[in-house]
């Protein structure tokens, strides 16, 4: 084999490995309640999972409710058992839609955010 070879294969290989590693951000996996439901009763926690272990300083959950008002809610905490996932308590919940908005930062520094929305009856 060529040293040209050896160079094209080298090159090729890191280029493939470094584009693997920059798609490989987490991502939100589930969350409860899930997202666009309707619930009959209101929930007492807001739990997400992601496919990455969170780290805690900079993951945090908020929640507005009917006409975007603020939801007084919980510290938010990762879960102890699971590193993948984030846990916020909530207060007794009228009926309406609620947005939950999330931000998270993971382990390798990747920060991300979303939000999920859900309705109670």
């Amino acid at each position: 084999m060529s040293i040209k070879h050896v160079m094209a294969a080298t090159v090729f290989a890191f280029a493939s490995v470094a584009a693997s590693s920059a798609f490989a951000h987490a991502k939100l996996q589930s969350s409860d309640p899930r997202a666009g439901s309707t619930l009959d009763a209101a929930p007492q926690q807001v739990r997400l999972k992601f496919n990455e272990a969170l780290e805690p300083a900079f993951s945090k959950i908020q929640v507005t409710g009917p006409h975007n008002t603020p939801v007084a809610v919980g510290a938010t905490a990762i879960d102890k058992a699971d590193p993948t996932a984030m846990r916020v308590p909530l207060p007794q919940l009228g009926a309406g839609e609620y947005h939950i908005q999330w931000t998270a930062m993971t382990h390798d520094g990747h920060k991300m955010k979303g939000e999920v929305t859900f309705t109670v009856k």
